[in-house]
């Protein structure tokens, strides 16, 4: 992106202590294993306190440090005092660090709220901040190239409780960014009829604005108090409806058919009202389906109907297998064994619960049990800490979690309902090679005064060793191990939280022989506390607040879930040989981030009707993944490919890739190309980075100074691992 350097406040409170000893905070973090240094090596430096001012120099309507007196003339004149604590903070702020060139951090969380106090102040004392001179230094710095996670301020304030907090709209904001790719590669694909057609005028900005505001870090990450998360969703919400225009009117001229569309955006609870009121034989509907993905994808499609006998077909009039579930009655048990074209879902008769999971095409066979379970939130009343479990902070009472049911009843599809607050559905889909595993929770129940922090495990035969694996922001896969950091010594004070961590979209477990991928649909918090273990969360209720600014306790409610917020989302599992199974999950996870896009349409449609179309001329080589096609000006669009893999991952699509951008779209003609950043705010060829050298003692970093040319030809890119 070509920053220079990067600063933050947070990192857990036992490796700042030492690197405040050994002088690192300022370090070079190498962020991947896959791109050739110094591509994605990056200086960190880490703030001397948090993101807050130096003690006695806040300056906001709600501090009380005195202000900058100037004149001398005042009898509470007090330059001297100010600029001698400030030289004296200063100086004590340089022994922790390499050099004497320090950063200080003026403003904090709510403040600024009057900025003509700070500013005022901060005119008098006439800071220069000159990160530059960190690099005339000419020293080295230590490498880094695992990440910061998980995170604490004390011994058991571990910060995890973010990771799975708010989970539906964490699920909500996903589904968001898919509808938010869909808008604007229709709104590309359509041109300007896109944005001004049939149903109206509409535009992809609001749904842009929405999206950015939901990723601030007290948004997504659900740190913000009920009402305000209500409001996230509010804006994302109206910003569908403004790209619903959009998408009509693209789909109208690419289809050459005007007639109404309609969303069904609460299909994820089985409404909607089209399909529900066809019941007859002679009643037709019509769903169109759009595949934001570069490349072909099956996907099944599930759709509340009332009627009992359907007959769907294709775009071409030919008849597509379907089937129709009907109301559905608990029995005692019906299937032992569910299985398809590439696997075997087994479940043990006596409990109903899974026992194991088989790969029939690579004859792979694991022990796997799945079971829901549920940690008591710490109180804050105990002897080792007053610490609750709150929006932050996830502290469990006890290490061992309590099983909501050791038996399930199971009917056909398979389901399977634990308690009347939880519940789970597993299907095997023909052609799959994943495991579906859709499951409900909530609302949790708070009448006995404890708060609830639900997970699911999966125990499998596999040996990890105490290690198992996540994904860093849908991108590269990073090893965790149990109780253990790579660039410090860990003092284990809360065995459970302080061993979660993200999962953006996959984490796995592995042997030599078996790899057990689990696929998420939001980003969830997760970890291996035992050998050939997985768990992750899957909801909270909490009764406490932990003191780290919402101010107020997670006790998610709604009009319509009057008694506690119900959730529900999914898991899809592969079960492969480690050294082909990213082959699986990675083309997978994309369809889960990226799903199809339903519109519904009363009746037939008319015979002129185009009623395929494809925005590409050829699909993308599976390596490659189309991340943003999007417009950019009147006659200029935006386009970032990335290669999905890692070197290490896949025989196959670890390789280097060829893309020509010439013979890409259908409706797009490519008449000259220029390449920016990954921010898309500055020409490649004007970025200037500047060069550091790490304590290997091999200089990084390369200056760009050429001029922009801005149509580059020919029009071929040329891929590596992990590119974009």
């Amino acid at each position: 992106m070509g920053f220079d350097g990067f600063f933050f406040g947070r990192l857990d409170y036992q490796d700042r202590a030492r690197r405040m000893r050994s002088k690192e905070q300022e370090l070079l973090w190498r962020a991947s294993d896959s791109l050739t240094p110094p591509m994605a090596d990056l200086f960190t430096g880490i703030l001397p306190n948090g993101y807050n001012p130096p003690d006695g120099f806040c300056w906001d309507q709600s501090c009380d440090d005195p202000p900058i007196r100037d004149d001398p003339d005042l009898e509470d004149y007090n330059v001297d005092d100010v600029v001698q604590r400030f030289v004296n903070i200063a100086i004590a702020q340089s022994t922790v660090y390499k050099t004497n060139h320090i950063i200080m951090t003026m403003g904090s969380d709510f403040q600024y709220e009057n900025a003509n106090l700070w500013y005022k102040n901060l005119d008098k004392l006439s800071l220069r901040q000159r990160p530059a001179e960190l690099h005339r230094a000419n020293l080295t710095w230590p490498l880094k190239t695992d990440d910061f996670l998980p995170y604490a301020d004390n011994a058991h304030d571990f910060w995890t409780g973010t990771l799975p907090f708010r989970p539906a709209l964490k699920r909500y904001e996903r589904l968001s960014n898919s509808n938010l790719q869909t808008c604007n590669q229709l709104e590309v694909l359509g041109g300007s009829a896109s944005r001004k057609g049939p149903f109206g005028v509409g535009d992809s900005h609001t749904m842009k604005n929405a999206m950015a505001v939901a990723q601030h870090h007290d948004a997504v990450s659900g740190t913000e108090k009920q009402h305000v998360a209500n409001d996230y969703a509010r804006r994302l919400a109206n910003g569908w409806l403004h790209c619903q225009v959009v998408v009509s009117n693209s789909l109208a001229a690419l289809s050459g058919s005007s007639a109404e569309r309609l969303y069904c955006d609460n299909l994820n609870i089985s409404v909607c009202p089209l399909t529900e009121s066809i019941a007859t034989r002679f009643q037709l509907f019509s769903v169109t389906v759009y595949n934001p993905l570069a490349r072909s994808v099956a996907s099944a499609v599930r759709l509340p109907v009332n009627g009992s006998v359907y007959i769907v077909l294709d775009a071409g009039g030919k008849s597509v297998d379907c089937q129709v579930r009907t109301k559905l009655f608990l029995y005692t048990f019906v299937n032992t064994v569910i299985l398809e074209t590439f696997l075997q879902v087994t479940f043990d008769p006596d409990t109903g619960l899974l026992s194991s999971l088989s790969n029939l095409e690579t004859k792979q066979s694991i022990k796997l049990t799945q079971n829901f379970y549920w940690y008591n939130a710490s109180d804050g009343n105990n002897a080792h800490s007053n610490q609750s479990s709150g929006a932050y902070i996830f502290r469990p009472n006890t290490s061992t979690p309590f099983v909501i049911s050791k038996t399930t009843s199971v009917v056909q599809e398979v389901r399977q309902w634990f308690s009347p607050w939880v519940s789970q559905v597993v299907r095997l889909y023909a052609d799959s090679r994943a495991v579906e595993l859709e499951w409900t929770v909530g609302p949790l129940p708070i009448a006995d005064s404890l708060g609830k922090e639900v997970i699911t495990r999966m125990d499998t035969s596999i040996q990890t060793a105490e290690y198992f694996y996540t994904d860093s922001n849908g991108r590269e896969v990073l090893q965790r191990k149990k109780n253990f950091r790579p660039t410090w010594k860990l003092r284990q004070s809360e065995p459970v939280a302080g061993n979660y961590y993200p999962i953006n979209s996959r984490a796995f477990i592995k042997d030599d022989v078996d790899q057990l991928t689990v696929v998420t649909d939001r980003s969830q918090g997760g970890g291996s506390l035992r050998n050939g273990s997985l768990e992750i969360m899957l909801h909270r209720r909490l009764l406490y607040d932990d003191t780290r600014g919402v101010a107020e306790p997670l006790n998610e409610t709604s009009d319509i879930f009057p008694e506690g917020l119900v959730v529900r989302g999914r898991f899809l599992l592969t079960l492969d040989r480690p050294s082909s199974a990213a082959d699986t999950h990675r083309p997978l996870a994309e369809e889960v981030v990226l799903q199809p896009l339903l519109t519904f349409t009363d009746g037939d449609l008319d015979p002129n009707t185009q009623r395929e179309f494809s925005g590409l001329q050829a699909a993308l080589p599976p390596a490659v993944h189309l991340l943003t096609l999007s417009q950019w000006d009147e006659d200029s669009v935006l386009l970032r490919l990335e290669h999905q893999f890692q070197t290490w991952e896949s025989k196959v699509h670890s390789q280097p890739v060829t893309i020509q951008l010439q013979k890409l779209f259908s409706t797009v003609e490519v008449v000259g190309v220029s390449e920016l950043n990954l921010s898309a705010n500055q020409w490649k060829e004007e970025m200037k980075r500047l060069q550091w050298t790490p304590q290997s003692g091999t200089t990084i970093g390369r200056t760009h100074t050429r001029a922009h040319t801005h149509t580059q030809w020919p029009s071929f890119i040329n891929l590596a691992q992990q590119r974009v």
